[in-house]
């Protein structure tokens, strides 16, 4: 059992290192070797979720490393290597032979498989080392075209804001130490004691540990799934390859904090106001960030500020205590949001270009791309007929009975989410600007078949987004809440499928009649909006320039000072080891010498006396017993 969950980890864990470190000279066999890493882990993913093993090796002084598999990691746990599996697939055609395959092959195996270590973690240490992993190949594979210089200041700007958020956890984890030493929880037998490292039981921790831990814990979830205010970092991470923005923002990093939120509720309810704070956080970024996608006329750029408010979704979960609806949200939303994303790379490596003006047309011209698409946006829109029982609607119904307000905030959230939905498929099926010649002309060079590692991404991902969408969803959601050993959770009432589905419908009727009639929207305010609400102008003002400063006045102070008094003292020591050469040295061998001398000299004197005739040795010892005889008369 424990071997199961080992293997779950180290096979991506392993084969994303070798291929890493190997570099160039494994490009050719990169592919095959990460799409089979990744099916196997989906194999052992499945297993490890049925038979839910346990493991724990011991790692510093009290602060174990421990990883399980439970009913909600085992859904992650396949969810995510699922996901992966397909993605890779779909790279092994979009990143070509004269790409460094290995490089990105192996780095998005070690993504993948750090973040399998974060969802199955059981204490903060090994939460801490997949979470830190995480982040770092996040990093590299969003500069992997480093030799683009804004493609490397996006990772970067990407990586400073993630990075100022996980200090949050490291607080968190400080906290959980300082308070939980020593504790004896209630209830556990022979008065069991807890050393605050293990994730269950975290709302064990007294105040005011507590609300550091609970504060910290926030500030690093919200940093990684891109929710206000850190919600802009997530738009700088589309300058990598489409492959990473699929992976990215649909099971891996950006739903970490999210995932972590809804692991850790019982520590959100014990602070008092986590859950408050944290459902309030999640329906205004549902909401704000829909709005923010509404308005922009780039497709990666409305895709990736749907993930924030998509991800908003599973925060306002996590705060209302839903648990499972923000599991079911969480595994449609990769579904759908990796599939969108995958046909968008597809069409910019076809057509050229990710602007949604000059889509026009995409999905005529390659229709199974097309209707992979459909499927996609119209899943994550929640419109009818498609969807008519919606995840979000199990997230809405917990939150009318947390607050009628929260309520109005999610569902004017979720009606926005049909209108930016509705808004792509509306470009990508709208008949092309160009002349028929032209574009019958771009649909003969393109080609009408798709390649079998990409048909085959689109069909697996196209089913299973419409399968968590469509009229099966409430046995679906019955084998969640079986599967997280969940009860009482409120089920959506039939008004309420009525109201949000009918306002979504509406809302789609009237984009689609919007963009029919080309009608104008405020320059100013979609101006503003499609500039992430200012955010990032507000990060780098408030983060990223002062950090860059920081490391050039560093630098300088490293080049200026201590540079330079390495260099001086290397100087002085030289000098002074010349100086002892010439001077000290010279008057130790002098010395020696003399000495040396004195010691042949007294040597000569003492053989001069050794002639062997009786009448000397007869007058040395009459000298020597006078000068006795003197010494013990003076003495006396």
């Amino acid at each position: 059992m424990s071997a199961l969950l080992w293997a779950l980890v180290a096979v991506p864990l392993t084969a994303g290192t070798v291929l890493a470190v190997l570099g160039r000279r494994a490009d050719r066999p990169a592919p095959a070797l990460a799409v089979a890493a990744s099916t196997v882990a989906v194999v052992l993913a499945v297993v490890a979720a049925f038979r839910q093993p346990a493991v724990s090796a011991p790692l510093l002084e009290g602060l174990p490393f421990g990883l399980a598999v439970d009913g909600l990691s085992g859904l992650m746990a396949v969810t995510v290597t699922a996901v992966t599996a397909v993605i890779l697939l779909f790279s092994v055609s979009d990143i070509g032979p004269g790409e460094a395959r290995a490089r990105f092959f192996g780095f998005m195996l070690l993504f993948s498989g750090a973040m399998l270590v974060t969802v199955t973690a059981t204490t903060l240490p090994a939460l801490l080392m997949g979470w830190e992993v995480m982040g770092a190949t996040s990093w590299a594979l969003i500069g992997y075209w480093w030799r683009d210089p804004v493609r490397v200041t996006a990772a970067g700007t990407a990586f400073l804001t993630t990075r100022t958020a996980d200090l949050g956890l490291y607080l968190a984890a400080g906290a959980a130490l300082a308070g939980g030493q020593g504790l004896t929880l209630d209830g556990m037998p022979d008065g069991t004691s807890f050393d605050g490292m293990a994730l269950d039981g975290l709302e064990h921790v007294p105040s005011p540990w507590l609300h550091v831990l609970t504060a910290g814990v926030l500030v690093a979830a919200l940093g990684k799934s891109a929710q206000l205010p850190f919600s802009f970092w997530l738009s700088k991470a589309m300058q990598g390859p489409s492959p990473v923005s699929a992976l990215l923002h649909s099971a891996t990093m950006v739903v970490a904090g999210a995932y972590l939120l809804i692991r850790l509720e019982p520590l959100l309810a014990a602070s008092d106001w986590g859950e408050e704070a944290v459902a309030w956080t999640g329906a205004v970024t549902a909401l704000a960030l829909g709005l923010v996608a509404v308005a922009q006329t780039d497709l990666k750029q409305l895709l990736a500020a749907s993930s924030c408010a998509q991800i908003g979704f599973m925060v306002l979960a996590a705060g209302v205590e839903s648990s499972v609806g923000g599991t079911l949200q969480l595994i449609a939303h990769a579904a759908a949001k990796s599939l969108a994303f995958l046909v968008a790379g597809y069409w910019l490596t076809r057509l050229g270009s990710k602007a949604l003006p000059e889509l026009r047309g995409a999905a005529r011209r390659h229709r199974t791309a097309g209707i992979a698409f459909t499927v996609a946006a119209l899943g994550l829109a929640g419109v009818p007929p498609l969807s008519l029982w919606a995840a979000k609607d199990v997230v809405l119904a917990a939150a009318l009975e947390h607050s009628p307000a929260l309520y109005a905030v999610g569902l004017a959230a979720a009606v926005i989410s049909a209108v930016y939905g509705v808004k792509a498929v509306w470009y990508v099926w709208q008949p092309s600007p160009a002349s028929p010649d032209s574009v019958a002309a771009a649909a003969g060079r393109n080609g009408a078949r798709l390649p079998a590692v990409v048909a085959v991404p689109f069909a697996v991902l196209a089913l299973a987004t419409a399968a968590l969408a469509v009229l099966v969803l409430p046995p679906v959601r019955e084998a969640v809440a079986r599967t997280l050993g969940v009860t009482g959770e409120p089920a959506p009432r039939a008004w309420e499928f009525v109201l949000s589905g009918g306002l979504a419908l509406l809302a789609a009727g009237a984009v689609w009649a919007w963009g029919a009639r080309r009608a104008p929207a405020p320059e100013s305010v979609v101006r503003w909006t499609a500039g992430w609400l200012g955010l990032e102008a507000a990060a780098h003002a408030l983060l990223v320039r002062p950090v860059q400063r920081l490391a050039a006045v560093l630098a300088a102070f490293d080049d200026r000072v201590l540079d330079r008094g390495v260099e001086n003292l290397a100087r002085g020591t030289v000098r002074l080891a010349d100086a002892v050469n010439r001077r000290a040295e010279a008057a130790v061998d002098g010395a020696v010498e003399g000495l040396a001398a004195a010691s042949r000299e007294l040597g000569r004197l003492a053989r001069r006396p050794q002639t062997g005739q009786l009448h000397q040795y007869l007058a040395q010892a009459v000298a020597a017993f006078t000068v006795l005889a003197v010494v013990l008369v003076l003495v006396r």
